[in-house]
């Protein structure tokens, strides 16, 4: 039998006995029942917001290895960028200097990526600028190493074909002139003879006695053959590959005709006075993908280092032409 509950009541100075029935008992529990799962509530959020899982704690290790990783990338790629730099410099200055190989622009090496965002699909990632930079810059490295592995293709084709190339650059002089008396003026601006205006020359002149054999300076192809009463008179162009072509103008005969292969050192023409001409002479001239350069640069074959310099000297002293 349930022991019997009174509580002492001030006002009727009696003791009052306390119901303990079913409703006691049920109001009893729903407010245990109440307040612990309001703190379960309180643990629960607790654990959620302030306290890390270690599923959670795991992640975030992982995550600040990826970013430690990306800054490593990130830093490696520009020092590939420095080597790749280096290699393009030497590409554009030495290699394709040295095989006369057009030069590749900046705006090609260096060219962007256009049209929609190629990294929108990165851009929710967390540190989204840290992953999309070094995104672009290995795309932006390996369209340059693209870039430079075509042009060194075509510097290994140009290697291989050195000997030809060697063949043709025209690299002695185009009369006999061991003696240098028949150089008579350079490249450059000088007095024209018969405007007596000041233009540029961009040839070198020989004078010669009319009939002097004319030679070839390199390995090509007969390109023109031409007959004028102005200007170069009679004059005929060579086509040596590579980029380079020769002109030889005030001839007095042909020796050749066009498609004509010619060798070095073969005689194409004779000396005249033909053309916008006051005395006997050849005019030559040099050209490098159709710009006229300094022909005293390739006498190389066939004068000595003391000749070239005597040479220049005279061409460069003489203050007129004779075309």
């Amino acid at each position: 039998m349930s022991k019997v509950k009174y509580r002492y009541n001030p006002e009727t100075l009696s003791y009052d006995k306390i119901e303990t029935g079913f409703r006691f008992y049920l109001s009893r529990v729903f407010t245990f029942s109440f307040f612990g799962a309001l703190m379960g509530l309180v643990y629960f959020f607790a654990y959620v917001y302030l306290i890390d899982s270690p599923r959670e704690i795991r992640l975030e290790r992982e995550n600040s290895r990826m970013l430690a990783q990306y800054e490593i990338m990130r830093d490696k790629l520009s020092q590939v960028q420095v080597v790749l730099d280096d290699i393009q410099q030497r590409d554009e200055n030495v290699y394709r200097v040295i095989f006369q190989a057009d030069s590749i622009p900046n705006s090609v090496r260096r060219a962007g990526f256009g049209g929609v965002n190629r990294y929108r699909y990165l851009e929710d990632l967390d540190n989204a600028s840290l992953v999309v930079n070094t995104a672009q810059k290995l795309d932006v490295i390996m369209k340059q190493l693209y870039v430079q592995s075509k042009s060194f293709d075509e510097i290994i084709d140009l290697t291989q074909r050195k000997e030809e190339m060697l063949r043709c650059i025209p690299a002695i002089q185009p009369v006999s002139n061991r003696d240098l008396r028949r150089t008579a003026s350079g490249f450059g601006w000088r007095i024209d003879p018969i405007y007596k205006t000041r233009r540029f020359h961009e040839g070198i002149d020989f004078s010669a006695p009319t009939g002097t054999e004319i030679y070839a300076t390199g390995d090509g192809v007969i390109t023109s053959v031409r007959n004028s009463a102005i200007g170069y008179g009679k004059h005929i162009e060579i086509d040596h590959g590579f980029g380079y072509s020769t002109l030889y103008a005030h001839l007095d005969e042909f020796n050749v005709r066009v498609g004509q292969r010619v060798n070095r050192g073969d005689v194409i023409g004779f000396v005249g006075n033909t053309g916008k001409s006051t005395a006997p002479h050849l005019h030559y001239e040099v050209r490098i993908k159709g710009r006229a350069v300094d022909p005293t640069h390739y006498f190389f074959q066939d004068l000595t280092p003391e000749q070239y310099e005597e040479m220049i000297r005279i061409a460069s002293n003489s203050n007129r032409t004779f075309d």
